[in-house]
């Protein structure tokens, strides 16, 4: 089953590299990681998307809390949340291919953030099964190059990640 878990860590160097070599010690595979400063700028939040059971996830969890560096931790699926991705994605559009590209575009509500005379370059953001559905319905001859950050997530309501 796939988790979304949401961490905050001091804003320092190595705190990432000690999450990551969490995750590779015990033969955890990471799908996704985004990483950003916060509000705070002595803190980072982390978003990692990873697969595994109930009791996969919890020792992650646990192993999580113990690094030095971590603040807190929330696995995000466990309560309703918000997921966003953002791609950026490359396509040939020559002649009749340009507007079936940019129909593309606009049934997925994306935007034609660039354009050449052979290629239009798409931003869109939704959630993975969304960007999934829209490489699944292009042309897979037309992908020229593709740009996908990975989960980043919130919780819904007054559940919050602060400390």
């Amino acid at each position: 089953m796939k988790h979304i878990i949401a961490l905050l860590l001091e804003n320092e160097p190595g705190a990432l590299s000690r999450v990551v070599d969490l995750f590779a010690a015990r033969g955890y595979n990471i799908e996704s990681l985004s990483v950003a400063p916060t509000e705070d700028a002595s803190l980072s939040r982390m978003t990692i998307v990873t697969r595994g059971s109930g009791d996969i996830i919890e020792q992650i969890t646990k192993h999580l809390n113990r690094l030095i560096d971590v603040v807190k931790v929330v696995d995000l699926t466990e309560a309703n949340y918000i997921e966003r991705e953002l791609m950026i994605i490359k396509l040939r559009a020559v002649g009749k291919e340009r507007e079936e590209m940019k129909r593309m575009a606009d049934i997925f509500r994306g935007r034609i953030i660039d354009v050449t005379d052979k290629s239009y370059t798409i931003e869109l953001t939704g959630d993975a099964a969304k960007i999934d559905a829209f490489l699944q319905a292009v042309d897979r001859s037309a992908i020229l190059e593709t740009v996908r950050t990975g989960a980043s997530g919130i919780s819904r309501g007054e559940r919050v990640l602060r400390v």
